[in-house]
């Protein structure tokens, strides 16, 4: 299994909605290498659901359901999607300073690549992360 973080505004998608909805699919991804991670997922991989621009903080914990297929928002054909289930909510928000201000963390993309809105995570990070959230990693 492996791990990513998405980010999404929540007021435009946010863990809320996607907890009420069930599940979701995750396009209009434009940036090339957020792009490749896309591609790179796989059904059963786990991801951070992160709040960007509004609240800072991982939120939640979603798995991966369907691997990349075409994104019909895409008029060029060359991007991709994939399709996301919520499995739990922190039970406590980890915020991008929390994330910042610990050493262990220093080196993964949210801190390096802060634009990037499909990120891999490591093993580490990913056990860490959720144990700041209160979550048992899996």
């Amino acid at each position: 299994m492996a791990y990513w973080l998405v980010k999404s505004e929540p007021s435009v998608y946010g863990w809320e909605q996607l907890v009420k909805e069930g599940k979701t699919h995750w396009n209009g991804v434009r940036n090339h290498q957020a792009a490749a991670n896309l591609k790179a997922m796989k059904a059963g991989d786990r991801a951070l659901f992160y709040h960007s621009n509004e609240g800072l903080a991982v939120v939640g914990i979603a798995e991966i359901t369907k691997t990349a297929y075409p994104d019909p928002t895409d008029k060029t054909g060359k991007f991709v999607m994939v399709d996301l289930k919520p499995v739990t909510a922190m039970k406590q928000p980890v915020t991008l300073a929390s994330i910042k201000a610990e050493p262990k963390l220093k080196d993964i993309a949210l801190v390096r690549l802060s634009r990037l809105s499909v990120q891999p995570v490591d093993a580490a990070a990913w056990k860490l992360i959720c144990k700041m959230g209160g979550v048992k990693p899996d």
